[in-house]
């Protein structure tokens, strides 16, 4: 773990997700896709791989005697799976955190909406400690799976979705590469960019691995804590958006201009 996906990777919200859509320039392709054949045959590689491990995992977990189990996807499923939930991570602990995390961190990896809600699961289930542990680890890992597809096969796939907003970021990673890891913590704690965008973009621009995991594993604590403690009073919430008001996005923004204030700080005395 509202106007950005802060989760789960979340710590960011995900689904409020602030992961806006492609933007309204893309450049037309003629409806054909912006990935080479062998880009779209690793793709579907690293797919069919990560979900043939998931449906292992899944194959071999005990099942549930509680009605059927699935992927929340709004605040009303959520409720309705809670309790039984409970009653499985209660009954079955180490299987129920192993399909917990391969799933989280499949999603994440393949950026399919939802993590918010697991989020919210792992504050109701596993309280505020052990559950932002487990969402931040989650959520790093997911997002580090991201950042290593990205690599493979990105750069066209972002290039074409977000021409704009590739050329901003670039700029602004080479006029801070001194206090990188300055600047990565601050958009990772403020909704200043989609975390989606982040985890893709990341390796086009050559940022290092160590300082996008440092990053992302430091500044998605913040909105994670606000998420998984959300997740102990799930009877009051009515959407994810009522996880991030004005309020909450300013104490995030402040968090986050700690974090950059160094590099302000440098700028200012070499300009002087």
């Amino acid at each position: 773990m509202a106007a950005r996906s802060l989760a789960s990777d979340d710590g960011k919200l995900e689904s409020a997700n602030f992961e806006d859509s492609p933007t309204s320039k893309k450049p037309k392709l003629e409806g054909r896709s912006p990935l080479t054949r062998w880009e779209l045959a690793t793709a579907f590689c690293v797919f069919f791989v990560f979900f043939i491990g998931l449906s292992c995992i899944y194959l071999t977990m005990p099942a549930a005697e509680y009605g059927k189990i699935k992927l929340p996807r709004t605040m009303s499923d959520l409720r309705l799976l809670k309790d039984s939930l409970a009653m499985y991570a209660n009954d079955y602990p180490a299987q129920f955190i192993l399909g917990y995390c391969s799933t989280y961190i499949f999603m994440q990896t393949f950026m399919i909406p939802g993590t918010i809600f697991m989020s919210l699961l792992a504050g109701a289930l596993f309280g505020v400690i052990r559950g932002l542990v487990l969402v931040v680890l989650n959520a790093t890992a997911g997002a580090s799976s991201c950042y290593f597809l990205s690599k493979l096969i990105g750069r066209p796939l972002v290039s074409w979705l977000w021409p704009e907003k590739l050329k901003f970021f670039q700029g602004e990673i080479a006029k801070r590469r001194e206090k990188l890891l300055n600047y990565m913590l601050f958009l990772r704690v403020t909704p200043t960019l989609p975390n989606l965008f982040i985890n893709l973009a990341s390796p086009i621009v050559d940022i290092p691995f160590h300082v996008f995991f440092l990053a992302t594993l430091v500044g998605l604590l913040p909105a994670s804590f606000i998420t998984v403690k959300a997740g102990l009073a799930l009877g009051e919430l009515k959407s994810v958006k009522d996880l991030y008001d004005f309020k909450t996005l300013m104490v995030l923004f402040f968090i986050g201009s700690v974090a950059i204030f160094p590099v302000l700080l440098k700028r200012k005395r070499t300009y002087e």
